[in-house]
C-alpha cells in the first residue's frame, strides 16, 4: 500500500492510504512545526507506510506531540508504535478519552486537553475542539489549527472509495450515502448545533479521514450537514413517536 503525502496548507500535510479491502482512504494529517504534531495515529497495519511517508517531511523522532479524535482503532491503533518510534513524543487527547481509555492504553501517560485548549506548536497552534458523540463516541473531538484556518475534522463527511488529495467539489452528498451505507453518526438533539459551532468557526479548510481535503466553501459544506442530520433526527423522532 503507498501513502501519499500533500500538503493541504502551509505546513500541513495529508497522509493518505487507500484500502481497497475496505474501499476507504485513511488519513492521517501531519502538522510540521518546531514541535512537530500528528493527527491520527491510523491502523497497527498501516505504521509501516505512514511513518515512512512522515519522514519524507520530518525525521519520526523529531515529533514531539501524537493526537486523535477519538478511541477507534483507525484512529490509534498504532498508537503506541508511534511513541516508541519517536522517544519525546506525548499523547495527546481530551479529557474524558483520556481518563477512560487512553491513560490504560497509552505506553506513556497522556497529555488530557480541555475543550478549547491550544497547543502551541512554535509557528503553528491546534485548539482541541470537544464534540461527544458527533460523529461517534463520548470522547470525540477535533483540531483546529488557528493560524491556516484548517479544521481537522475526522469522520465528518466521511466518503467511499479513493479520492483525489483537494477538492473544491461536493462533500456533503458522499457523506451522507455513507451514512446511509454505515449508520456511524449518532443522531442527538445536539449533532446539528455541535456541527454549526464548527462552522462558525469560518475554517479555509476541511482534512477530511475518509475522504479528501476540501478547500471550497467550508463554512457552507458545515451547515448543509448539520441540516441534511438533523432532517434525519427529526424524521427518526416522527417514526418513533416523539413529541
Amino acid at each position: 500500500m503507498e501513502t501519499r503525502v500533500t500538503e493541504i496548507a502551509p505546513d500541513i500535510y495529508r497522509l493518505s492510504t487507500y484500502v481497497d479491502e475496505a474501499g476507504l482512504l485513511f488519513n492521517q494529517f501531519l502538522v510540521d512545526a518546531e514541535d512537530p504534531l500528528l493527527f491520527h495515529c491510523g491502523l497497527r497495519a498501516l505504521f509501516p507506510p505512514v511513518s515512512e511517508a512522515v519522514a519524507r517531511v520530518v525525521p519520526v523522532d523529531r515529533l514531539r506531540w501524537i493526537t486523535f479524535g477519538h478511541v477507534e482503532a483507525d484512529e490509534c491503533g498504532s498508537l503506541n508504535s508511534w511513541l516508541a518510534a519517536a522517544p519525546r513524543a506525548e499523547v495527546a487527547h481530551g479529557t474524558m478519552g483520556c481518563l477512560v481509555s487512553v491513560n490504560d492504553m497509552a505506553d506513556r501517560t497522556p497529555r488530557p486537553l480541555r475543550d478549547g485548549e491550544v497547543l502551541d506548536l512554535g509557528g503553528r497552534r491546534v485548539r482541541r475542539l470537544e464534540t461527544p458523540h458527533v460523529p461517534h463516541g463520548w470522547d470525540a473531538g477535533l483540531l483546529y489549527e488557528e493560524t491556516t484556518g484548517t479544521l481537522l475534522c475526522g469522520d465528518l463527511f466521511t466518503g467511499l472509495g479513493d479520492a483525489p488529495a483537494l477538492t473544491e467539489r461536493d462533500i456533503v452528498s458522499p457523506a451522507l450515502a455513507a451514512e446511509d451505507a454505515f449508520g456511524a453518526t449518532c443522531l442527538t438533539a445536539a449533532t446539528a448545533p455541535t456541527i454549526r459551532r464548527l462552522a462558525g468557526l469560518r475554517p479555509s479548510a476541511l482534512g477530511l479521514m475518509h475522504g479528501p481535503s476540501y478547500t471550497g466553501d467550508c463554512g457552507r459544506a458545515l451547515l448543509d450537514l448539520a441540516t441534511a442530520y438533523e432532517e434525519r433526527f427529526e424524521r427518526s423522532r416522527e417514526r418513533a413517536g416523539g413529541p
